[in-house]
């Protein structure tokens, strides 16, 4: 068997996705980030099938368990290996024009975060990728062991927001090569305990990990473009709904919103968060923050 086939995705924050999408028989929504496809299934459910769904995801791994996981809704769903960035040609492909709600979840998937070879976690040791599609050509590997010292400094600082950015540059440039995800969790912990002892709430690593992952799939500027292009397609009273999970991406979709004030009425004036008894049962959604906008 294979490490991946016995993990299960919970998508989170679906009931508060579901409260204001207010899905409807009828209605077209494309699941930007349709992972395991846990949000557009209850959006199905919700309309008894009776809606169109849309779902974008750039790993093809995790598309096809997308496939599985709505098979008894085939008819309803057209699942796309994409980058949401180019969310407009996936619409004129499938001949979309107008759209009731866009749902962002920009989150790391379950089927990726836990299997050690994908190299998204510091806890399993696997190589340096973290590519969400595997096809593409940059991975973590070149940034930590290619990098200038400067500029892997500035990835970790603009992307992470790591307070040692510069120190844990210098150290990993002198270490190299850094080959697998532990070896490189290692030498950030160094550093944070040569700074801060054992004082540190959460893994050291988190926000190098972060920072890495975020420039090997460019996802600042995919958010940024994608945002920009729902706009196109939202009909009057659709809704764009986005789950983001630190704060550079909730920066940006605030910024969007706002910016948007004439043709988008903002319906969260403060992120909304999990419930405690969703956190409780699904820790991983303790970071997950909601902001949603209505066109008019």
């Amino acid at each position: 068997m294979r490490e991946d086939e016995f993990i299960v995705h919970r998508s989170v924050m679906v009931e508060e996705v579901l409260e204001f999408l207010r899905p409807k028989p009828g209605g077209t929504y494309v699941d930007c980030t349709v992972g395991g496809g846990g949000h557009s299934l209850e959006i199905l459910r919700r309309t008894g099938g009776k809606c169109r769904i849309i779902g974008i995801d750039r790993d093809p791994e995790i598309i096809k368990k997308a496939r599985a996981r709505l098979r008894e809704f085939e008819g309803s769903v057209v699942l796309v290996n994409e980058r949401f960035s180019n969310l407009d040609r996936v619409l004129n492909d499938a001949g979309i024009h107008r759209v009731d709600g866009f749902v962002f979840d920009l989150g790391i998937s379950s089927f990726q975060i836990d299997v050690a070879e994908r190299g998204f976690s510091f806890l399993k040791d696997g190589p340096l990728d973290m590519r969400m599609d595997r096809s593409g050509e940059l991975t973590a590997y070149e940034i930590v062991n290619e990098y200038d010292e400067e500029e892997l400094a500035r990835i970790l600082k603009d992307y992470g927001e790591e307070p040692l950015a510069r120190k844990i540059a210098r150290e990993i440039v002198k270490l190299r090569p850094v080959k697998t995800t532990v070896e490189l969790a290692r030498i950030v912990s160094r550093v944070y305990r040569s700074v801060y002892g054992n004082r540190s709430h959460k893994h050291p690593a988190t926000k190098t990990f972060q920072a890495l992952r975020i420039a090997v799939n460019d996802e600042i500027e995919e958010l940024k473009k994608a945002l920009k292009k729902t706009l196109n397609y939202l009909r009057l009273g659709g809704r764009i709904v986005v789950i983001s999970f630190h704060s550079i991406e909730d920066r940006i979709v605030k910024n969007f919103f706002r910016d948007n004030t004439g043709v988008l009425k903002i319906l969260t004036k403060k992120p909304l968060y999990p419930t405690g008894e969703e956190i409780k049962s699904n820790p991983r959604a303790r970071s997950a923050r909601m902001r949603v906008a209505e066109k008019c």
